[in-house]
């Protein structure tokens, strides 16, 4: 398991260095049928702009594994009004994106708020977050993150 203070720590390191970009385009966010249908049961692999890579397994009920190298951690996810929602067990790094769908195999997230609450009530302007493909097909994703 990853420590909390580490995976907490690498979490903030990241939020950081994420732009808050003022011409993302608000539309073409995927619907949330499409979300739990898309993501339900899938397994991910998926990058960070800062090039790390992870892995994420949505199992049926909502929990969720997620994977970093050799550390992993334990969760939740939900679809919450038009976002995604990732939130982990024991540890405050996850939260709640808007996703659209660059390509047939090829998913951006972008970061808009920390709970599922804040996701209903108030999103935050929908920041760049990490690029997603599902692990049962080939990538199509471009090597140009859409930031």
């Amino acid at each position: 398991m990853l420590s909390s203070q580490r995976l907490s720590l690498a979490a903030v390191a990241f939020f950081l260095s994420a732009p808050v970009s003022a011409d993302v385009d608000l539309s073409g966010w995927m619907a949330d049928e499409e979300l739990q249908s898309m993501f339900g049961g899938a397994e991910v692999d998926g990058h960070y702009r800062s090039g790390r890579v992870f892995a994420e397994h949505y199992m049926a009920g909502g929990r969720v594994l997620y994977s970093e190298g050799p550390d992993d951690m334990g969760g939740r996810w939900s679809v919450t009004a038009g976002t995604f929602c990732t939130l982990y067990d024991n540890d405050p790094s996850g939260g709640c994106y808007r996703v659209r769908r660059e390509s047939d195999n090829c998913f951006e997230f972008y970061f808009v708020a920390r709970t599922e609450e804040t996701a209903r009530a108030d999103p935050g302007r929908p920041s760049w977050t990490a690029r997603v493909w599902l692990r049962s097909r080939p990538s199509t994703c471009a090597e140009k993150v859409g930031v």
